[in-house]
């Protein structure tokens, strides 16, 4: 079972939540028990998993990839200008694996799934695959 989703980023770095987005789709489709995985289809694009209680995480792990990775390096070749953006992502990475028991998506109390735009803002697309148990 495998689902695409489509979201739109409003800025050049954001962290959105999209733990919501999975659980109802999982839920629409009966789904109990399994391996989920969650994937951005983007180079400069990627999802973790951290703290959704409190917003300042994201607002500091943002500012903390930007004073790691400046978006602008006299050394940078790449043509689009957007070389901080692939970094991001690498150290991000691409997708989660998470599991599915009773319904539910084990996480711990705090963590949230989050799609991280890292070059927007874009519509982008995330692919969430379950691998039955």
């Amino acid at each position: 079972m495998q689902a695409t989703f489509q979201l739109k980023t409003t800025a050049r770095d954001q962290m959105i939540d999209i733990t919501d987005r999975i659980s109802e789709w999982l839920r629409d489709n009966n789904v109990k028990e399994g391996i989920v995985v969650v994937s951005s289809l983007h180079t400069t694009a990627g999802i973790t998993v951290n703290e959704n209680a409190d917003p300042d995480v994201k607002t500091d792990m943002l500012r903390r990839f930007e004073e790691i990775y400046p978006w602008h390096h006299p050394k940078d070749r790449h043509a689009e200008g957007n070389t901080a953006a692939h970094l991001k992502t690498s150290t991000v990475g691409h997708a989660q694996t998470l599991i599915l028991s009773q319904g539910q998506l084990l996480l711990g109390t705090w963590q949230g799934v989050y799609f991280c735009e890292f070059d927007g803002p874009r519509t982008r697309s995330f692919v969430v695959k379950v691998i039955a148990g």
